[in-house]
């Protein structure tokens, strides 16, 4: 149930017990007052006929009428002069003295008007108070629909600023509660998106700048001399060099500017041509498929997704291709519990620190990247049978 609809309804409810409660409250004042009235005209009545009885002239009274009420009987005996009415279909009010010992003098009418007309009040209140229910609960109604769509979009632009959109802004108006969390929505995308546009450009610019001298570096290991010294400088360089190129790759992805060249493939060779280099791993094809994507990125995913799994895993790594769905298994201990939070909340972050599961290398971030960019889907999980598990499912068109 959403702000809106429970806003509505706690309008008609309160707008209902107050309808409720004004008609309670107006039904006991008229019924009192009613009844005072016509008791005090009754007793009137009833001294007037007691000084005509006195002086034995004619009057309406009776005396010692059969249908007298015992309470009212009781009473005079007492020497109380009383009113009293007595309910039942034909309602009748009473009033009545003691003039002997043995004679009760009374005056009685029918108390049937007083009773139709509280009867029409209470429907006039019942139907006065529906109408206002009813337009209190539709004014409720629109006040609650129009508070839901403001914090629904401002829910909507969180939403799309925490999917990447980081232009979307709610632009609120007013001065209440909706419209301060609509403004710190607004806030927290610009203070997103400018931390996000520093760490960019940070990026980009490292990259850059190591682009140079990684290159100066590659061309001097060339002219070194044969030897284990050498072969271990080698590789540094080709490390430090796919590093850059890492980084470079996600400042491309980062400025919006990489593209998708696309191409029929089959899911099973861009399997084998992305795990080519790599050792310990399995390839198995029960079901093969052709796409048409980017295989270039679609090998870099693999390529990555495999890597992971031997640096971080245990071998061997079981790649499975089931025709557009590619798992890609280790046999170590799996995804650590913070690490796998982190993968199914924020998504892997780009460099690593010094604290446990606060980021997943370049690596998995290349990835997740590269499949956006191709409209695929990639997810991770713990295999039941042990081990982490990355599935990787293309689509048949690339959506980027």
């Amino acid at each position: 149930m959403n702000v809106g609809t429970k806003v509505a309804l706690a309008v008609a409810a309160a707008a209902m017990t107050v309808a409720a409660a004004v008609g309670v409250l107006v039904h006991h004042l008229t019924s009192e007052r009613q009844l005072d009235t016509a008791r005090s005209e009754l007793d009137r009545q009833l001294v007037t006929a007691a000084y005509d009885y006195a002086a034995a002239r004619t009057s309406p009274a009776r005396i010692n009428p059969p249908g007298l009420p015992e309470p009212v009987g009781e009473a005079v005996r007492g020497g109380v002069r009383v009113t009293y009415l007595q309910d039942g279909a034909r309602p009748v009010l009473w009033a009545a003295t003691r003039v002997s010992d043995r004679e009760v003098l009374t005056v009685s009418r029918s108390y049937a008007p007083e009773a139709r007309a509280l009867a029409s009040l209470d429907r006039t209140l019942g139907a006065v108070g529906a109408i206002a229910t009813v337009l209190v609960s539709l004014a409720g109604l629109f006040l609650g629909v129009r508070m839901g769509r403001r914090a629904t979009a401002a829910a909507r632009t969180a939403e799309r600023v925490a999917n990447g959109d980081l232009d979307a802004r709610v632009h609120p108006g007013g001065r209440d509660e909706i419209a301060r969390l609509s403004a710190a929505v607004d806030t927290m995308a610009d203070a997103l998106g400018a931390r996000l546009e520093a760490e960019r450009r940070v990026t980009a610019d490292i990259a850059h700048e190591l682009r140079t001298p990684v290159a100066g570096m590659s061309t001097a290991v060339g002219l070194l001399p044969p030897g284990p010294a050498t072969d271990l400088i080698v590789r540094s360089v080709r490390n430090l060099r796919g590093l850059v190129e890492d980084v470079l790759e996600v400042a491309r992805m980062d400025a919006q500017v990489a593209t998708v060249e696309t191409e029929e493939r089959q899911v099973s060779a861009m399997v084998r041509r992305a795990v080519a280099g790599l050792e310990r791993v399995e390839v198995r094809v029960p079901a093969d498929a052709t796409v048409t994507t980017d295989p270039r990125r679609v090998e870099r995913i693999l390529s990555n997704l495999a890597s992971n799994a031997l640096r971080h895993g245990a071998p061997p790594v079981e790649i499975e291709v089931d025709g557009p769905v590619v798992r890609v298994r280790d046999h170590g201990p799996g995804f650590p519990p913070d690490l796998f939070a982190v993968l199914h909340t924020s998504g892997p972050q780009r460099f690593r620190t010094s604290a446990p599961g606060a980021g997943t290398g370049l690596g998995l971030t290349i990835a997740v990247g590269q499949v956006r960019l191709l409209g695929a889907v990639l997810t991770f999980r713990n295999h039941p049978e042990g081990g982490a598990e990355a599935v990787l499912r293309l689509p048949d068109r690339p959506s980027g």
